[in-house]
């Protein structure tokens, strides 16, 4: 209770405002049972939410936020962006110093990259961001290991190559979100008799996880298998992917036993591009940057127009 009266005077405000302002300040730091619990019996995460609290609703004109997403639950972190984004629409300035990409895309229209107190970059947020998270990658669209005793896996099976390929069977690393993208796996089984898992885990550049397609072909997804060479390809189906980029963890395991056999982390990589084309029809248009997300399907809609009582389709 004390800190609340504290920080408001730091900050010039009459106790009057503040008294106008102490209900919702609580009521938004969930330490309500604890208002008369001395500060340094908290934990980390409450201190913060009081922290946090105290700041937004006191309206500072300029809000310095460092790192509060580190702490707390999710419903606490969500009330904390809903808070910083009405904080932004009331004309304030709001700084947020953070390292969840996602949090900056949704709150921030430019961003400042540092390293060692220098800026690298200072640009809109979806470039500063991928800049970041690209940072430490040289994944192209191809990988191949020539090696089969140092490719992954194990005795059962072992990688030979991943590759991310146009319709037309063109390796690359700029796809048009508008076709048909495959995924190739090629694969070497070296004892029989295993059925095998083929699976991807397809990431965006956030670190999520977009999906993780599995082998369902019937003729080999629950077949033993001989020993020779494979190639499983997966098709993502157009219009699926919103722009940015992706990357691709292959992986194979086997039932009875079941046990991940091999799992390469990023092994291949390419950006999903909306490319504008005077073939493309209207309807099937998409302009990349209105599409927030990490995919975009392209979904059946209906409207019906009702005119004096009287249905009809549009």
């Amino acid at each position: 209770r004390e800190n609340v009266y504290l920080n408001g005077t730091i900050l010039g405000m009459r106790k009057k405002e503040i008294d106008r302002k102490f209900d919702e300040i609580v009521d938004f730091s969930g330490v309500e049972k604890f208002l008369d619990t001395p500060v340094k019996r908290y934990s980390s995460g409450m201190r913060v939410r009081l922290a946090f609290a105290v700041a937004a609703y006191l309206e500072p004109e300029i809000l310095l936020i460092d790192e509060v997403l580190a702490v707390g639950d999710v419903s606490f972190q969500r009330k904390c962006l809903n808070k910083m984004q009405d904080v932004g629409r009331q004309g304030h300035t709001v700084l947020f110093v953070s390292h969840n990409m996602a949090a900056i895309r949704r709150l921030c229209p430019r961003t400042v990259l540092l390293d060692a107190g220098r800026v690298i970059a200072d640009s809109p947020s979806d470039q500063v961001v991928s800049l970041y998270m690209n940072s430490e990658k040289g994944t192209g669209a191809e990988r191949e290991w020539v090696d089969l005793t140092k490719a992954p896996g194990d005795e059962v099976v072992r990688l030979c190559a991943v590759r991310a390929k146009t319709e037309e069977g063109i390796v690359m690393e700029a796809m048009d979100v508008k076709k048909p993208i495959a995924l190739e796996m090629e694969y070497e089984v070296l004892l029989p008799d295993y059925i095998f898992q083929i699976y991807y885990h397809v990431m965006n550049e956030e670190g999520i996880e977009a999906f993780t397609p599995f082998d369902n072909d019937p003729s080999w997804s629950r077949q033993p298998r001989p020993v020779g060479r494979y190639v499983t390809t997966v098709w993502i189906p157009k219009n699926l992917l919103s722009e940015g980029k992706f990357y691709i963890g292959p992986s194979i395991g086997t039932r009875h036993p079941t046990f991940t056999r091999l799992g390469v982390k990023d092994a291949i990589a390419f950006q999903a591009v909306d490319v504008i084309s005077d073939e493309c029809e209207i309807d099937e248009y998409y302009v990349g940057k209105f599409h927030a997300g990490v995919v975009r399907p392209f979904l059946k809609w209906e409207t019906q127009y009702i005119q004096n009582g009287n249905q009809s389709e549009e």
